[in-house]
């Protein structure tokens, strides 16, 4: 009898499926469609929100206690073992709950569309935080059911749909919010970008359902104590959760002062929204792309090393502009190489993400691994302000190289369980 390593082995090296095949699901489309769902609240009330109060000559302090009613995108954990423990009686485990999530957002945009800020604020906020609610909400549902729907052959490229359908409808939302209130005022903006968001619903609607294999968890508590048990075993471990967490920590560490940067080396607040700004926002979407095609026939393993390679290589570039000063050329290839890599090693790991998920917990892991994945961002404030500020750029950029390192170095250590994971479904 073959003994499971070999089966495991047999198993772990199937034939590639083609790439063409692969884009020409049906899941794709409907992955892009729910990316755009999923970003397209976000910037309701960030950036259209602040340009309102900002035409009302709200004061920037004012605009910034604003900022905090995002806090449900890192609170999220929290309830989304609910929404493994009861699925809604229609749609599915996951779709009833998106239609809900996004109709509510659709109603609260309306609602916010009402209110008038000019006399209090107070009640734009909590519209505001309720619009947060539902769109974390919403995301993390999305999340899961991307994780339940795709095979592993198709994770990298649904991690680049996801992507790219976010991205899109994020700056739309914000561009057509824009340019309405600039002719018609914000309570049509916001009306027309409310009945956009209801519109995500046919996407919904129109979405296959998953194969579940498993019913969801019995009890309340076992969606959170059975979600962790999972993640903590043999499958994934300490250290895998060690990797979803530092995989980007040179990254992280390379964009936290982006603007604070470029500023130092010369640019002006102009060259830096219209050009570099513009150069991050496309090689981003570019990078995306290329990582979800490429993760199609490289799989997990080899896509997170070699994606983690060229971000960590491609912070060097910045370092390159630190030392030549301020040179158009240079902040435009830096840019882009540095924002192409980056998406890149995204997808990876968003990919990573999925394949650690268990359908039947699949809404709380994936938000617990999604905040694991955030935390550096959140957390290198203060020592990226301190080395650049007493070691300078240049060192700042090669230290972003340097963290890249413990990422790649786990990964090459659990080749074997990253491998076993393409094979997982």
């Amino acid at each position: 009898m073959p003994s499971e390593e070999a089966g495991v082995a047999a198993v772990a090296d199937p034939k590639k499926p083609r790439i063409r095949d692969v884009i020409a699901s049906p899941r794709m489309l409907v992955l892009v469609a729910l990316g755009a769902a999923s970003g397209f609240p976000n910037q309701v009330t960030e950036s259209a929100l602040q340009a309102w109060l900002k035409d009302l000559h709200v004061t920037n302090t004012q605009i910034g206690i604003m900022s905090y009613v995002a806090l449900p995108y890192l609170l999220k954990v929290f309830w989304a073992p609910f929404l493994d423990r009861f699925p809604l009686p229609f749609l599915g485990r996951r779709r009833g709950w998106m239609l809900v999530t996004q109709l509510m957002l659709a109603a609260t945009i309306v609602l916010l569309a009402f209110q008038h800020p000019a006399e209090s604020l107070q009640p734009m906020a909590l519209c505001a935080l309720t619009i947060v609610f539902f769109s974390a909400t919403q995301d993390i549902v999305i999340d899961a059911y991307r994780a339940d729907l795709v095979t592993p052959a198709e994770r990298g490229l649904a991690a680049a749909a996801a992507n790219l359908g976010y991205r899109a409808a994020a700056w739309g939302a914000f561009a057509i919010a824009l340019v309405v209130s600039q002719y018609f005022g914000w309570q049509p903006a916001l009306l027309v970008v409310a009945a956009l968001m209801a519109a995500f619903a046919f996407a919904t609607v129109r979405s296959p359902e998953p194969d579940y294999r498993a019913p969801p968890p019995s009890t309340l508590g076992k969606s959170v104590v059975d979600a962790l048990g999972s993640l903590l075993g043999p499958r994934a471990g300490v250290a895998m959760l060690l990797l979803v967490m530092i995989f980007k920590l040179g990254d992280a560490f390379a964009v936290k002062l982006f603007t604070p940067f470029l500023m130092d080396v010369g640019f002006s607040k102009l060259e830096i929204g219209l050009v570099a700004k513009a150069v991050f926002t496309s090689s981003a979407l570019v990078g995306a792309v290329l990582a979800g095609l490429w993760m199609v026939r490289l799989g997990l393993l080899r896509s997170m090393l070699l994606f983690g390679v060229m971000q960590a290589v491609s912070n060097l570039a910045y370092y390159v502009l630190a030392i030549t000063g301020k040179n158009m050329f240079v902040m435009v290839v830096a840019v882009f190489i540095e924002n192409l890599t980056h998406a890149m090693g995204n997808v990876a790991v968003v990919a990573l993400m999925m394949a650690l998920c268990d359908r039947q917990f699949s809404a709380f892991q994936y938000a617990f691994l999604s905040v694991l994945s955030q935390l550096p961002r959140y957390g290198l404030g203060y020592p990226a302000g301190w080395v650049a500020d007493h070691m300078g750029w240049p060192t700042y950029y090669v230290i972003s190289f340097l963290l890249g390192i413990p990422g790649l170095t786990i990964v090459w250590l659990l080749r074997d369980r990253v491998r076993a994971l393409d094979v997982r479904f």
